[in-house]
């Protein structure tokens, strides 16, 4: 055998031997990568619910057993009816399970912001009234100015926030611009939050979206606020 064949089989079976690690360890950090992303859903979920402490370190294993302890999630489907699995064009929920009821309802929120899209999560409390709680996992907003929405300190303004009015309608929760004690009249203030000092185009966006969002679980809010809802069996 010439050196010259030699030299080209010795090139072919490095390149087939690094190929071959270099997709064994795309793939095994394609399955850490999509834990981590399913991880990360999961602890917003429950920092929405209160169920992690925006300060508190919490491992991976330590999330997705709280998670699997507490957390149902299920579809709200076109007719009202919440279902297990998807269902045509349902709505996906997510329901703190706590002594065999739904003690709130995490709702994913899909919003515009100013530099791209904000991800996050809004837990509505069994009264199907009032904010239990809110998280953001993504978003491209200025760091300091609109990226203070993923700080625990604008998160928190949002529990005990109501998204209906003094006579029970539907209103949604906003972002102010400023303080609303400022700004706001006293008969609305449950209804808003503290805005971001510099973030009033991020605020503005981040409430359209909150109100998109609630709108289109309204109907599942009612049956909350009616006493009427009915999850599926093993729920």
């Amino acid at each position: 055998m010439s050196d010259q064949l030699k030299s080209i089989l010795f090139t072919a079976v490095v390149a087939l031997v690094c190929s071959l690690l270099l997709t064994g360890a795309a793939s095994g950090l394609k399955a850490r990568k999509l834990r981590n992303v399913a991880v990360d859903r999961q602890k917003n979920i429950l920092k929405a619910v209160g169920l992690i402490d925006p300060d508190q370190t919490v491992s991976a294993s330590q999330i997705e057993q709280r998670y699997a302890k507490n957390i149902r999630c299920y579809t709200l489907a076109v007719t009202g009816r919440i279902v297990d699995g998807e269902a045509g064009d349902g709505l996906p929920v997510c329901f703190y399970i706590k002594d065999g009821g739904a003690a709130a309802y995490i709702l994913p929120v899909d919003s515009r912001g100013l530099w791209g899209k904000i991800h996050g999560y809004m837990a509505i409390e069994k009264d199907g009234k009032t904010v239990a709680g809110f998280s953001v996992y993504s978003h491209n907003e200025t760091p300091g100015l609109g990226g203070e929405i993923e700080k625990p300190w604008f998160q928190k303004n949002f529990v005990g926030k109501k998204i209906v009015d003094e006579k029970g309608d539907f209103v949604s929760v906003g972002i102010v611009k400023g303080k609303v004690t400022d700004v706001i009249a006293k008969a609305q203030q449950p209804n808003y939050v503290d805005g971001i000092s510099g973030a009033s185009l991020t605020g503005k966006f981040l409430t359209g979206g909150l109100k998109k969002v609630l709108m289109e679980y309204e109907p599942l809010s009612e049956q909350f606020r009616k006493g009427a809802v009915d999850l599926p069996a093993g729920g």
